[in-house]
């Protein structure tokens, strides 16, 4: 008897205090061009509101031009060595205590007849991600990038993925145009069932006030929102995103902890379970 195709089910992440502790430009970029984390950040909000413009752009702007006064010009192979020393969360790496966290998430949507998909929704740069120990886990990576002259020099923000515009990529995964530039096939109707990546197999994890916009519309159309924080962070931060529990713009909090057993295993395990539920994938001795 021929095995059934197993369906495309989506796990979409933020970046930033999502798999990775802090913004990633904090680690090693922003001390490189002589500027603590602070004086980067407010001197970025300043920008902002002079201009009165994106401050995804503004800060990206700041980047290029404090590269340039230390003469230390921005290129891919820069910016992808400042990915490799992001600070990940527990549980997302393979190493000598068994499989990290994707490995063991794709064997268990496996074994309930669904094909894992991973991808990035990010304000933080594509670039640095792209050097992270953890990108070959994606199938995509929707973020904020530059633009690069003939000699691989960044002049421009090619790309600035803000609070507002991360949920266009949810309906790019939805319908599968993966790349930022088409808009004619993303505005184009397409019936439900020829896409790719239905709405209600589709799992966001995200924290904090950028990524609300994204977890309420994931929310209402049927897909599932996992808000995450910092295990280390106080009380008060993990209070205000169990407001948006009570708010109905989130379905579960959980710390940021990608360990086998942990709160947010367990409850991503149970959203995949009840995924395959509902696609009639689940097999007849699991129920």
């Amino acid at each position: 008897m021929t095995q059934a195709p197993l369906l495309k089910t989506a796990l979409i992440y933020d970046f930033d205090g999502t798999l990775a502790r802090g913004n990633m430009q904090e680690v090693t970029f922003i001390p490189s061009v002589g500027m603590g984390v602070g004086d980067f950040w407010g001197e970025a909000d300043r920008l902002t509101r002079d201009a009165d413009g994106d401050n995804i752009l503004m800060y990206m702007q700041l980047m290029l031009q404090r590269a340039r006064e230390q003469k230390q010009p921005i290129t891919r192979k820069l910016l992808a060595e400042h990915g490799q020393d992001v600070k990940l969360f527990d549980g997302l790496k393979t190493d000598l205590t068994g499989p990290g966290w994707f490995d063991r998430i794709n064997a268990f949507g496996a074994r309930y007849g669904l094909d894992i998909e991973h991808y990035i929704i990010s304000a933080g740069l594509e670039e640095m991600i792209d050097g992270c120990p953890i990108r070959s886990a994606f199938k995509h990576v929707f973020a904020s990038k530059f633009v690069y002259d003939d000699d691989g020099v960044a002049i421009w923000p090619a790309v600035g993925v803000n609070y507002t515009t991360k949920t266009q990529y949810l309906f790019r995964i939805n319908k599968g145009v993966l790349n930022h530039y088409e808009h004619e096939k993303i505005n184009k109707f397409m019936p439900d069932a020829d896409r790719p990546v239905p709405f209600n197999r589709m799992i966001f994890l995200g924290d904090g006030d950028t990524d609300v916009p994204t977890m309420k519309m994931m929310h209402s159309k049927g897909g599932f929102s996992i808000a995450v924080y910092d295990p280390r962070n106080s009380a008060r931060d993990q209070d205000k995103l169990y407001n948006l529990i009570s708010e109905d713009r989130v379905n579960f909090v959980a710390a940021a902890d990608y360990r086998e057993g942990t709160a947010l295993d367990l409850i991503v395990k149970g959203l995949v379970g009840r995924i395959a539920i509902n696609a009639g994938t689940m097999p007849v001795a699991e129920l």
